[in-house]
């Protein structure tokens, strides 16, 4: 590897460009981890140098980045406009790179997918890293073929299938919590825990975001990737280094026994969709009037689907995971269920409170809720909650996943097979949404969901 990198980003006139990956460089680039690296975006929109300066200039000034790396890719950047399918565009953006070059492509699979096709008639300079934005493909076998394309390409260590998700500092600390803590890891199994639900609850709608949305769902858009991989964190047993070989093998085994509980979509998944309705004194549309939404595709923003992990360790203990946009209460956390103790001693008065630990994913929290003897009476149950909240990171979890990147470290990154797996375990639920085998329901914006769903979440 070479000191300097060049990033030229697919999609660089997007959303998600500006708002995630941009800030996300501007970290890196002020951390004691950077490297230099040229910045290059391209799109099919045209961009006069000015104007693409001020897009990465407001981007990095969002996260108060400073310092001679940030200036320097700044006097640098440029925008190359052109069709990112043509061979010939794509040979003038390597022309202009100056070092070893990144493609970061932040844009739908369909289109990532093109490009590689075009890449394919192109001679890749020496060291080319790709990295792909979620999801990897649309299903399981588009995410095959992708993989056999890309693999033409370049070789599987300079493959960044990436999950910003597991650059959150909560999510990394579970590696910590577990491993590294006697209370935990000799519990962490069926024989102690009740059930595990990995809640990411939103109050925004749609955000302007139909596009993308409207066609992913949040089944897609939330518990096909990032979910997924933290029930995988939470599951997997211990690996013997935390390494990219070691870490990810860990990961990749706990995948392969997880399957939707029961084999039954109708029974292990539900979903809706979010109707008229006010949040924090916003009123917000129906889903269905949001602009750029088709009805017809009757895209859930709501949800929800268990399933087991099929080894010794987690034997009967379901797994649910649920995401959903415009409900009244954000809920963004990993809620450990343990079981009751088997029998309480004479004397002891009162049916103590489930024990539970929260970790909480933004903010940054972990809360152990515990039954403890009662205050005004010592032989009365009560609870006792401890908690702890973490400050934020050097880096923004897209600094995290830029600097795995850029340092040639696919720890964070999602191999190959585990991107087709994830897949395949919700495969069953996408066939049967498809065919509305699991009804669609509808729940109020603002409210916590339809209301036969509280009782049970």
């Amino acid at each position: 590897m070479t000191d300097k990198r060049t990033l030229i980003v697919f999609g660089a006139t997007g959303d998600l460009a500006a708002r995630l990956l941009l800030p996300g460089l501007g970290t890196f680039l002020q951390s004691g981890r950077a490297v230099p690296v040229q910045l290059i975006g391209t799109g099919r929109s045209e961009r006069n140098p000015e104007q693409w300066r001020s897009v990465v200039e407001k981007a990095f000034a969002s996260q108060d980045v400073k310092g001679p790396e940030v200036d320097a890719t700044l006097a640098t950047t440029e925008f190359v406009q052109g069709d990112p399918t043509d061979p010939d565009h794509l040979r003038r953006l390597f022309d202009a790179a100056d070092a070893e070059p990144v493609l970061y492509f932040a844009l739908p699979p369909q289109i990532a997918a093109a490009i590689c096709e075009a890449l394919q008639h192109v001679d890749l300079p020496e060291g080319t890293t790709l990295a792909f934005e979620k999801p990897f493909g649309t299903d399981a076998a588009s995410a095959r073929r992708l993989n056999d394309s890309v693999l033409g390409l370049v070789p599987e260590d300079r493959i960044h299938r990436t999950d910003h998700f597991l650059g959150r500092t909560t999510v990394l600390n579970i590696i910590g919590l577990r491993f590294a803590n006697r209370l935990f890891e000799p519990i962490w199994n069926a024989d102690n825990i009740e059930k595990v639900d990995v809640f990411y609850d939103e109050t925004l709608g749609l955000e302007n975001r139909a596009q993308y949305y409207d066609e992913a769902g949040a089944l897609i858009d939330m518990i096909q990737s990032h979910l997924l991989q933290v029930l995988g964190l939470v599951t997997m047993d211990a690996p013997a280094a935390i390494d990219a070989v070691e870490f990810r093998s860990s990961l990749a085994r706990v995948l392969r026994s997880t399957r939707l509980l029961g084999g039954d979509p109708a029974i292990a998944s539900r979903r809706a969709r979010y109707t008229a309705g006010a949040i924090g004194g916003k009123d917000l549309p129906a889903y269905i009037d949001e602009k750029g939404v088709e009805p017809s595709r009757q895209t859930e923003t709501l949800a929800e689907v268990t399933v087991e992990v099929d080894n010794a360790r987690w034997a009967g203990v379901p797994f649910t995971l649920r995401s959903g946009k415009a409900l009244g209460v954000a809920r963004k956390e990993v809620l450990i269920t343990f079981k009751p103790v088997p029998r309480l001693p004479s004397g002891l008065r009162g049916r103590p409170k489930t024990d539970t630990l929260r970790i909480v994913l933004n903010p940054d929290e972990i809360e152990l809720s515990v039954s403890a003897n009662g205050g005004g009476n010592p032989f009365e149950m009560g609870q006792m909650v401890l908690s702890s909240s973490f400050s934020d990171g050097e880096l923004t979890p897209y600094g995290e996943v830029l600097n795995g990147i850029f340092h040639d470290d696919p720890l964070l990154s999602i191999r190959g097979d585990v991107a087709e797996r994830c897949w395949e375990i919700l495969e069953p639920v996408i066939d049967a949404w498809r065919k509305n085998v699991v009804p669609l329901e509808e729940y109020r914006a603002g409210s916590r969901g339809p209301a036969d769903w509280e009782s049970s979440s």
